[in-house]
């Protein structure tokens, strides 16, 4: 509730002085920008295949500790106490190995949390310079973010930068590429392309098409699920309005009949 009534009163805050200077805010999705762009897609699935493969290995490893564990109850009455004691270390010492494996993969700064920083960290970046170049041409003076935490109590669409961003994000990666490009032509032997480079380079271009594709696809998708959401959610609004009114109308006509 304390940080409901922090975030109104820095939303009022900010209402008053943008009318009271002439500021201007605007706002974005980032959980939208990311997922429309590319190599944050493929920085996730990455990520998701590394943690599958650490939960599968912790997940063997604690299935064994249950059979070494069930094993023991089983032979319990035929052990000696030496063997019984030299069995239940071992499943303690391998008990331990697996939470020093857990803290490894999924601990505050362990293997995940590391890959997710080399991965992501260099799209977000690419976010965030998107958006300081667009805040700096058109003179923003607050961009707040939809996704998180802060309570958007009302959005009007037009204020969105979200696509403007990813559109930034779009131009910069053209202008990188036609770069890297232009530096291998340069460094390129001038002679004629034998054949065998040249199919390499139809191989390339026939993957990047797919890839591109693939990309334009996902986000047809994304937005056509958006959308939905969006309309789902008015047509909720909707309902509840329209169950508001009937219930207004039923009160006055009870009271007028008890009048």
């Amino acid at each position: 509730m304390k940080k409901i009534f922090l975030v109104i009163v820095l939303l009022l805050s900010v209402t008053f002085s943008w009318s009271q200077r002439g500021q201007s805010i605007a706002y974005i999705d980032m959980e939208y920008i990311l997922e429309n762009v590319p190599e944050y897609l493929d920085a996730q699935n990455t990520l998701d295949a590394k943690v599958a493969k650490w939960r599968k290995k912790l997940d063997e490893q604690a299935r064994h500790i249950e059979i070494l564990k069930t094993d023991l109850a089983n032979e319990k009455a035929i052990l000696t106490k030496d063997l019984i004691e030299e069995k239940e270390e071992e499943i303690s010492l391998k008990q331990v190995e697996l939470r020093r494996l857990e803290s490894l993969y999924f601990g505050p700064n362990g293997d995940m949390f590391s890959v997710r920083k080399q991965l992501v960290k260099p799209i977000q970046d690419q976010v965030y310079n998107a958006i300081q170049s667009i805040s700096l041409r058109k003179n923003y003076d607050f961009v707040f973010d939809k996704s998180t935490d802060l309570v958007m109590l009302y959005s009007n669409k037009k204020y969105d930068i979200s696509d403007l961003v990813l559109a930034t994000i779009d131009r910069s990666r053209l202008i990188a590429e036609k770069g890297k490009q232009r530096e291998e032509r340069n460094l390129a032997p001038k002679n004629e392309l034998t054949d065998r480079q040249k199919e390499a380079l139809a191989k390339k271009e026939q993957a990047q098409a797919k890839r591109i594709a693939d990309v334009e696809a996902k986000k047809k998708l994304i937005a056509e699920k958006r959308e939905k959401l969006l309309k789902e959610r008015e047509e909720k609004r909707e309902l509840l309005r329209a169950k508001k009114e009937a219930l207004r109308k039923k009160k006055e006509e009870q009271k007028e009949e008890q009048e």
